[in-house]
């Protein structure tokens, strides 16, 4: 492990500090206030850990760990006397409700967060701009519910006498068996409300820039480390974790950004993939806001009588990473089917996402039922009375019918007996009642502004999508789905979590609903959803193999949204051929303006996987603001995928797809595992040259672009739909031509062409290929805008048109651009740099005032990358 003062915060490696070889969270319990008033988080939360055998294994094999400690303690006492600053004992951490001392950048201070201390074991937990005030061993005994438990205990006799009391009791829960989830579920929320243990000496901690290290003197070893302990803390509002913002109403709002450092700056955890947890959430927040989580089931929120705020309660029970757990509190309303007029929802807020139940004899609306069936909300019992709430909102449930989906039967696929290889958890895979299952019940949030585009684009599509992705990979692995419309500043246009999406607004279209122009809406939740089996059920070991999650979600995007719109086989192929040749192009363009170390979808090769002794380890370029802008990840990562499909046959290959999820569901994967099984599966490939060594050599561990994508591209330019697209561009080029030679004549009359009509991937390619061109006329760009109503087309759309008002300086259009710019922030940020480098003086004010009108509200990173661009 390199020392932390050699790490580089914008441009190198993100630090993975906790010792997950030694000891495993296995339940986080928060308990969260949510205060907008300061822009801070506080609360608690109480880890429930395992230690580990790889402990045993260093013992046994010698390993001098308290040696190794003693040196690194006294090179840091050191080096922090000799900068004048006050020695390790001095730091004032001692006590367990100590002031934390903060250190960085001391060059004799390497690994001290990995090693325990004079012979202490050490907790090493990620964290991160978190203000740390308390940590304590909870006492698990006062708790009456574990009295079977200490029984069961104290009858194992001897064996566990020499143990802390409360360790077995602790291992009990965490031991039971997924049948019993609901009484352990029950057990670690009384446990976490437990008070602090009054016996066994104190806990001391420490944090530094990346980590909080906690340890109890003369405990030596993970077993006799404290099994339960609670972390009181409050957030900063300058945390990575967190975006602190207004929503499209000028709303205050807070939710987890999806940023680099994932979630240390939320909470201390082990953020290591392989740190697999379950979790619950306890969430106080005002009584006008919504809070939406990463939760197995719908939440009835309580109110708070000491504080007045409401109580909201979420829970897992399927282990994932805690970089997954994800949060958004805001005053959002529900999407329904009939959306009430605005100005009523503008004057109440509180009921604004809440329909009261129909009354006996009242009937749906035609839309409604036309729709969907809605499960009505009821009204909620709280602590003042009756209260109806944001929260206890309609779910949604598809009443479409499966033969509408026509282009591939994947359902009829035979069950090969694959029974679950993953841990203990209640694993919906093997419920029988959910195999049908076709559409989970979901729910669509969104601020008041964006209501009526959120039922025009989202609310229809939705259920269509979930659909489709059944058909095409088989049961959902979550429960159920909220999607939530997160502020303009949102850095993508979409994240997945478990059972929660966020969407950008840059995906909404005013096209009719349900029409294929809906693409990019449509396009996106498929992604989206995708990443429910790649990226969350089935999730990466290493992180640095992004592409195990962006570029499967890439290459089923495309499956499921041809299966959700009906598309023939034909249709769909013709489809599929444009979508490649556009991403042919954006990464072509990538590769040609990135550095080559980006490039590489295995940027760990051969040592992909591995971690220290402890189990440390550093995330590959994720620091790198660059890297956060690039889709080398998705694009190339979804044409190996294309590639392998070539190779064995495209309906093989998606069969294979629910073949893999059967057996890896609930699991960590690296490269190998999918492509050894596929080999295995396809025993013909090796004959055809197609060995794991040659995949590795051609589209993994090297930059560029593989030659079997060169050749291909060849083909998807000759396409159907493309050449439609380039005989549109001949017209438009001949139109320029023409207007330049009538020159300045005052009489000018319009040639009569007939322009053909083209889907929006057809449009971006138009858009993209005359961006080619050397010079347009006004003229000519005029006619374009009107012609294809540029304005209202969608943000991918916009996004072209804008790159072409910027390199002809068609000023008639630079409205359209801050526009885009202000209202699109997903996609704009490299427009800027166009502005700018084009050193004309009116674009380059057009990209400060576009800056400016946004700076408050951009993601930090973009707001960083910007500015150097444009100050």
């Amino acid at each position: 492990m390199e020392p932390d003062e050699d790490l580089n915060p914008d441009k190198d490696d993100l630090p993975l500090r906790a010792n997950t070889n030694y000891i495993l969270v296995r339940h986080y319990a928060l308990d969260l206030t949510v205060h907008f008033d300061r822009n801070v988080i506080s609360g608690s939360v109480v880890l429930f850990l395992e230690p580990c055998s790889e402990w045993e294994s260093c013992s046994q094999a010698g390993t001098d760990l308290g040696a190794a400690t003693q040196e690194s303690i006294c090179r840091f006492q050191e080096a922090m006397n000799n900068d004048g600053a006050r020695n390790w004992d001095q730091t004032g951490v001692g006590t367990a409700c100590g002031d934390q001392g903060e250190f960085s950048g001391s060059s004799s201070s390497s690994r001290r967060w990995e090693s325990s201390h004079a012979g202490d074991f050490t907790l090493v937990l990620d964290c991160c701009d978190l203000v740390v005030s308390k940590v304590e061993e909870v006492d698990v005994t006062s708790v009456s519910a574990m009295s079977c438990h200490l029984a069961e205990v104290s009858s194992e006799g001897a064996e566990v006498s020499s143990l802390h009391p409360h360790t077995p009791l602790v291992q009990n829960v965490i031991a039971m068996p997924s049948s019993q989830w609901r009484q352990q579920h029950q057990l670690y929320s009384q446990c976490s409300c437990a008070p602090g243990a009054q016996d066994g000496g104190s806990l001391q901690f420490h944090t530094d820039r990346w980590s909080l290290q906690v340890w109890r003197k003369g405990v030596s070893s993970p077993q006799e480390f404290p099994r339960a302990l609670r972390i009181c803390y409050e957030t900063k509002s300058t945390g990575g974790s967190v975006r602190w913002t207004k929503d499209q109403d000028g709303k205050a709002c807070v939710y987890t950004a999806g940023s680099p450092i994932n979630n240390r700056a939320l909470f201390p955890c082990q953020e290591p993939p392989v740190a697999m947890s379950t979790w619950q959430a306890t969430v106080r927040a005002p009584s006008d806001c919504v809070v939406l989580m990463s939760g197995e089931e719908q939440v009835v929120p309580i109110e708070d009588g000491d504080t007045c705020l409401l109580i909201w309660k979420y829970y897992v029970t399927m282990p994932m990473p805690a970089s997954t757990f994800t949060l958004a509190v805001g005053h959002w309303c529900q999407v329904t089917a009939e959306i009430p007029p605005l100005e009523k929802r503008f004057m109440d807020r509180t009921d604004c996402s809440v329909r009261p139940k129909l009354g006996a004899g009242e009937e749906k609306s035609g839309l409604e039922s036309c729709t969907s069936d809605v499960v009505k909300g009821s009204t909620l019992q709280t602590g003042r009375g009756d209260h109806t709430a944001c929260s206890d909102s309609a779910f949604c449930y598809s009443s479409l019918q499966d033969e509408r989906f026509s282009v591939s039967d994947y359902s009829g696929v035979v069950d090969d007996g694959i029974s679950c290889s993953h841990g203990d958890y209640p694993c919906r895979f093997t419920e029988r009642s959910v195999r049908s299952q076709r559409v989970i019940p979901h729910r669509v949030f969104a601020p008041v502004s964006l209501l009526l585009k959120a039922q025009m684009g989202i609310f229809p599509l939705l259920p269509r999508c979930l659909e489709a992705a059944h058909t095409v990979l088989g049961v959902h692995p979550f429960s159920r789905l909220d999607v939530l419309m997160v502020p303009a500043g949102f850095s993508s246009l979409g994240m997945a979590s478990p059972h929660l999406i966020f969407l950008s607004q840059s995906v909404l279209h005013t096209g009719s609903p349900g029409s294929r122009e809906n693409g990019l809406c449509g396009s996106r939740l498929c992604h989206e959803i995708a990443h429910s089996w790649f990226g969350l059920v089935i999730g990466a070991r290493d992180w640095t193999e992004e592409w195990i999650s962006e570029g499967f979600a890439t290459y089923l995007e495309d499956i499921i949204w041809a299966q959700a719109q009906q598309l023939s086989s034909q249709e769909a192929a013709e489809q599929s051929n444009l979508k490649a040749l556009l991403r042919w192009r954006r990464l072509s363009d990538e590769l040609q303006n990135s550095e080559e170390e980006l490039q590489i979808l295995r940027p760990n090769m051969e040592k992909t996987g591995q971690v220290s002794e402890s189990g440390s380890s550093t995330v590959k370029h994720a620091l790198n603001p660059e890297k956060s802008f690039l889709q080398v990840h998705y694009l190339k990562g979804y044409f190996l995928l294309r590639f392998l499909a070539n190779q064995v046959g495209e309906q093989q290959f998606n069969y294979f797809f629910r073949k893999f999820v059967k057996k890896y569901h609930g699991q960590l994967i690296l490269s190998q595992d999918f492509l050894r099984m596929l080999l295995i599966t396809f025993p013909d490939t090796e004959r055809k040259g197609l060995t794991l060594r040659a995949i590795y050599a051609d589209w993994l561990d090297r930059p560029g672009i593989p030659k079997w994508l060169y050749e291909r591209s060849a083909v998807w330019s000759q396409a159907k739909l493309v050449e439609e697209v380039k005989a549109e561009v001949v017209k438009w080029i001949l139109l320029s031509q023409t207007h330049q030679r009538k020159g300045r004549k005052r009489k000018r009359t319009e040639p009569k062409v007939n322009y053909k009509e083209v889907t929006s991937d057809q449009l971006v390619l138009l858009l993209e290929l005359l961006l080619e061109e050397a010079e347009l006329s006004a003229s000519t760009m005029r006619t374009l805008a009107r012609t294809y109503s540029l304005q209202n087309q969608d943000a991918e759309v916009q996004h072209r048109w804008c790159e072409l008002v910027v390199k002809h300086r068609y000023s008639q259009a630079y409205r359209d651009v801050e526009h885009f710019l202000v209202h699109d922030q997903a996609m704009g940020v490299y427009l800027y740099g166009e502005l700018m480098v084009q050193e004309d003086p009116d674009q380059q004010a057009l990209a400060r005032r576009c800056l400016s009108l946004v700076h408050e509200e951009m993601d930090q990173s973009a707001r960083r990358v910007v500015e150097e661009m444009v100050l």
